[in-house]
């Protein structure tokens, strides 16, 4: 008989993820950009993508739009992760772009460890969905990866980067 009443409590446990209820938003309901303070000046195309549910076109549009900047603050002709590991090599004779006064270990480290960063977010998030027809994103992934281009965006702003509208 227990084991009936575990199975039981099991199966009632995950009843309501086969049920439908159709709730009106509160007023008090957010959208999940202003939840997850998502980056106020990517482009509105982002929004208008996220909120028709093509998440991984919302998420390509995203990278594109921090590409584009970090080419425009660096003036250096490339994209993608070479455009990264070059416009925030803090070894380099100029840096193109500093994080970071560059000044203790702490502070290359910090340059170095942001630098993959952005490179990372090219290579593992943009150029799959620029590059294949078959990423699809759900709406959390899509959240994810929207609050680490907002992160970049905004570490660019705390170093003094002016970004565009």
């Amino acid at each position: 008989m227990t084991e009936a009443l575990a199975e039981l409590e099991r199966i009632a446990r995950r009843a309501h993820r086969f049920t439908q209820v159709d709730r009106a938003p509160s007023a008090a309901a957010q959208h999940p950009f202003v939840a997850r303070d998502i980056h106020e000046s990517l482009p509105p195309k982002v929004r208008d993508l996220f909120d028709d549910g093509h998440y991984a076109d919302a998420t390509y549009t995203a990278y594109k739009y921090l590409d584009v900047e970090v080419r425009r603050l660096s003036g250096i002709a490339k994209t993608g992760a070479p455009l990264m590991m070059e416009a925030l090599n803090g070894n380099a004779a100029v840096t193109a772009i500093k994080l970071t006064p560059l000044g203790t270990l702490s502070e290359k480290d910090e340059q170095d460890g942001f630098r993959f960063l952005f490179a990372g977010s090219m290579m593992a998030i943009r150029n799959p969905r620029g590059h294949e027809h078959t990423v699809i994103d759900d709406l959390e992934t899509c959240l994810g990866h929207l609050s680490l281009v907002t992160l970049l965006l905004r570490r660019l702003e705390r170093a003094g980067y002016k970004l565009s509208a």
